[in-house]
């Protein structure tokens, strides 16, 4: 019997490679978390779809690479925008209820962010991401090819380094821990295809869910994989500043429409810091909004769309509306407290277009992975469309390939270790590391703090290699072990960049020329 093809993780990324395998081969879906929770149901603002007869894939290009600041693979860009009107067609095939308009192409109403030339962007409101996720949820819950496995766990790879007598390297399967009944078991796989989105849960201030730890980026890492350009970490300038919410984003869109940024006294301040203002990319606004509140002495600033009015809000911006209102904030009379936040990896796993990783049978999609299309900066709602394309060039490959010999894969050791009495080393490592980041590793950075954040990340990861070994696993544990070693790839690769380009900005070196090349990381070993 063929063993299934394992997908960690259960976002947009992973279900699309799922949705695509299933119709031949078996699929096993590992979601850490509930089903509903991760990066994908909260996207708000949309997926690129070059549709109109006012563009064309060489704008969306020209868009992504000035976007990216002299990092973007160009074929590459150019591949994903190519594939974008498929990738919409598939998902509104799968039931996506995009945003209507009988006027627009396919049917459809597009919205502009900051960074395009022209309105591109396909959008199901401001809650895009829940109406993909809610579909193709469904559509794999329903579907007989495919296993869903709540509150699951990947903890490690099986590779060749897990078998004696098996010298070429490839990936066999993976250890996952069970979550309810506290017990690590061996899943052998035909493929592994990592879908665990990025790492922003390692800053203290994010708009990511609970689940972006990182665990793909680290667990590939730890197998032999290379991991490129970690040190771009997209700051999202506007995540709601508010004591009992702050994580909620507020769309790019809401600027796309005219939505303005103040400072306290109702000045607003984007055009002393870009010529394109508030429709500037995101790196230059957060860090513009960074400037003026370090300035101002702020702990936020405003962003105003009440000129809008509430009709126009509540029909296109409802969830932004109902939040803002339920926390006691009427945006079609007042501006709405907002701060920058971590709130995507540029960086990843090294794949190609295909998804495929440096170890054979193991590939990475969405966040996890890094194709090139982001470069130094992702180009707002490129996201979304790489997870579509990638997820099905990603299965198609899969499927190309024979499925292999099974192999005897050796069991979870852990006759070495005991239950651990205390979790305060855990949560202790944890908060000290976000902070350390947040306050060392943000939007500007200087050598002398990047040093000493990778001072302090070493010294945790020790004690808290000391306490994996030691101890029997849990998921805090796990994250943690996996945050602590993104970061150290974060800085890394920070210091490595000796010039401040895209989401990178040092004070200690200038902008430079448009070309550049890639932060490549090697693990140990690695030849």
């Amino acid at each position: 019997m063929q063993h299934p093809v394992v997908i960690v993780g259960a976002g947009l990324a992973g279900l699309t490679v799922a949705l695509h395998l299933a119709e031949r081969v078996p699929v096993t879906v590992l979601a850490k978390r509930s089903l509903d929770e991760g990066a994908t149901a909260w996207a708000q603002g949309g997926i690129v779809g070059v549709l109109g007869s006012d563009d064309s894939i060489e704008s969306h290009l020209r868009d992504t690479c000035e976007a990216g600041a002299g990092l973007v693979d160009v074929q590459v860009a150019r591949a994903i925008a190519s594939g974008s009107a498929a990738a919409i067609e598939w998902l509104m095939g799968r039931g996506v209820a995009f945003t209507a308009d009988p006027h627009g192409p396919l049917g459809l109403h597009l919205t502009r962010e900051g960074g395009h030339a022209v309105r591109r962007i396909a959008h199901a409101a401001d809650a895009t991401g829940k109406a993909i996720h809610d579909a193709l949820l469904e559509a794999a819950r329903s579907h007989p090819n495919i296993r869903l496995c709540e509150r699951w766990m990947a903890l490690d790879l099986i590779t060749s380094r897990h078998l004696t007598n098996e010298a070429d390297p490839q990936c066999f399967g993976v250890y996952a821990l069970d979550i309810e009944r506290q017990r690590v078991e061996t899943l052998p796989a035909t493929a592994v295809v990592l879908a665990t989105g990025g790492a922003g849960k390692v800053y203290r201030y994010t708009s990511n869910p609970d689940t972006a730890t990182g665990d793909g980026i680290a667990m590939a890492w730890r197998a032999g994989c290379r991991v490129a350009n970690m040190e771009f970490i997209q700051f999202h300038p506007t995540c709601l500043y508010h004591p009992h919410d702050r994580t909620f984003l507020i769309t790019e869109a809401l600027r796309g429409e005219g939505a303005r940024l103040l400072l306290p006294d109702g000045k607003p301040f984007m055009q002393e810091h870009d010529a394109r203002g508030e429709l500037a990319p995101r790196d230059v606004v957060a860090r513009a909004i960074d400037f003026e509140m370090k300035r101002n002495g702020l702990d936020h600033v405003w962003l105003d769309a009440t000129h809008l009015g509430q009709s126009f809000l509540q029909s296109h911006f409802p969830t932004i509306e109902a939040r803002c209102r339920g926390l006691g904030i009427d945006i079609s009379k007042q501006p709405i407290p907002v701060v920058p936040a971590a709130h995507y990896t540029c960086g990843g796993v090294v794949t190609d277009v295909r998804g495929r990783t440096d170890l054979a049978r193991l590939y990475a999609v969405g966040e996890t992975g890094y194709t090139g299309l982001h470069g130094a900066n992702r180009l707002a709602s490129n996201s979304l469309l790489e997870c579509v394309v990638i997820g099905r060039w990603c299965a198609e490959h899969i499927l190309e390939q024979s499925p292999g010999e099974p192999r005897a894969l050796p069991t979870w050791d852990e006759s070495r270790v005991e239950d651990a009495d205390e979790q305060v080393v855990i949560s202790h490592n944890w908060d000290e590391l976000r902070l350390t980041m947040w306050n060392y590793v943000g939007i500007v950075r200087t050598t002398r703090r990047l040093e000493r954040a990778q001072h302090r990340i070493r010294l945790l990861r020790k004690e808290t290699d000391d306490y994996y070994a030691n101890f029997r696993v849990s998921r805090d544990l796990l994250e943690l072990r996996n945050l602590l070693e993104c970061a150290d790839m974060i800085v890394r690769s920070a210091l490595r960049r000796h010039e401040s380009r895209g989401l990178h900005y040092s004070r200690d070196y200038p902008r430079t020329s448009p070309a550049s090349l890639p932060t490549i990381l090697v693990p140990p070993g690695r030849a």
